[in-house]
């Protein structure tokens, strides 16, 4: 049991920096090379879209981990996966600190209703959204290197 569940944490983990990167590096160059309007748009579009699963994908993958360490403490990597669960903490306190404010704005503009400041809040995103996926691609890692 204890290796199903190492599999299927790994994969849930993988699955979501998978997500999270395409965001980074595919979509957003993407909407960004869009019209104003259009890009604003994508960009609240995916705020709805991805706000409304990723909370779950980030606790459910810290959950999935926790349970991995705690289930399987006296095997060999555990340290790893705890390492892994710290950083998946990290990532969703970051998330809830500082991606998810603006987020919750973003998602409810228009071109009608949209700040003159709205390209830079999306950029700020970003950058955070950058270190966000450094730090999950981290914990996969590391949860890759705890199965061998």
């Amino acid at each position: 049991m204890l290796n199903a569940l190492e599999v299927f944490t790994t994969v849930i983990v993988g699955l979501m920096v998978g997500v999270e990167f395409a965001v980074a590096f595919v979509m957003n160059p993407i909407l960004n090379a869009l019209p104003e309007d259009s890009r604003q748009l994508g960009h609240a579009h995916g705020g709805r879209m991805l706000g409304a699963l990723m909370p779950f994908w980030y606790v459910g993958s810290l959950v999935l981990s926790v349970l991995w360490a705690i289930t399987g403490w006296h095997e060999q990597g555990t340290g790893l996966v705890v390492i892994a669960a710290v950083l998946l903490i990290i990532s969703v306190v970051m998330s809830l600190l500082l991606l998810v404010p603006i987020n919750n704005r973003n998602k409810t503009w228009t071109p009608e209703n949209r700040p003159a400041d709205w390209q830079e809040q999306i950029n700020r995103w970003l950058r955070f959204h950058y270190v966000r996926v450094a730090v999950i691609i981290a914990a996969f890692t590391l949860l890759v290197a705890a199965l061998a």
